[in-house]
C-alpha cells in the first residue's frame, strides 16, 4: 500500500508539473503535428523535435485502417524540461499494438505514463497497468508478455541536460 501511495503522489506531482509546464511554454517552444498510425504489423517510427531535443514514437500494430494521431513536443521557457505526448484524439484506438516505444533524445525521463484510452466527453484517461510497460532513463516501452495491446496515449516528461553558465 505504501508503494501505491508513493506512486500516486509522484504521479500527481508530475502531472501538476506538466500542466504548469504546458501553460508556461511559449508558442515557439511547443509543436503539435498530426501523423498516421498504420496497421499491418510493420514497425514504424515518427519523430518530432524542438532544437536539439527529439521524441520518437516507434510501434507496430494490427487490425483496422490508418488512424490519425497527434504528437506534441514542448520545451519549457528555461530549457530545463522537454515533454512529449502521443495520442489518438478520438479517445480510443481500435488498433492492436504489438509493440511501442517512445524515446526522448537530450532529456532524462522524470515522469511517463501510457493509457489504453484517452479522455473524451464524460470520461477520463484510463492508464495502462504498471506491469504493462517500463520506463527507462530515456524510453517508455511495452513489456513483452504483459502488454495487453491497447494504447491510445503516451506521455513523457524529461529533464534536459541544459546547464546555466
Amino acid at each position: 500500500m505504501a508503494t501505491c501511495n508513493k506512486f500516486c503522489g509522484v504521479t500527481l506531482a508530475c502531472a501538476l508539473v506538466f500542466a504548469l509546464f504546458a501553460a508556461e511554454a511559449s508558442s515557439e517552444n511547443t509543436k503539435t503535428v498530426e501523423f498516421n498510425v498504420k496497421p499491418g504489423g510493420v514497425v514504424h517510427t515518427f519523430t518530432e523535435g524542438i532544437r536539439e531535443y527529439e521524441c520518437s514514437f516507434t510501434y507496430a500494430s494490427q487490425g483496422g485502417t490508418n488512424e490519425q494521431w497527434l504528437m506534441s513536443v514542448g520545451l519549457s521557457d528555461d530549457d530545463r524540461l522537454f515533454s512529449c505526448s502521443v495520442w489518438r484524439p478520438q479517445g480510443k484506438s481500435y488498433l492492436f499494438f504489438t509493440q511501442f516505444k517512445a524515446e526522448l533524445k537530450g532529456a532524462k525521463i522524470e515522469y511517463a505514463n501510457a493509457y489504453s484510452q484517452t479522455a473524451t466527453a464524460g470520461s477520463s484517461d484510463v492508464p495502462l497497468k504498471p506491469e504493462e510497460f517500463t520506463v527507462g532513463d530515456s524510453t517508455v516501452t511495452h513489456r513483452d508478455g504483459k502488454f495487453n495491446a491497447q494504447l491510445s496515449k503516451l506521455t513523457a516528461i524529461g529533464r534536459t541536460r541544459h546547464d546555466e553558465l
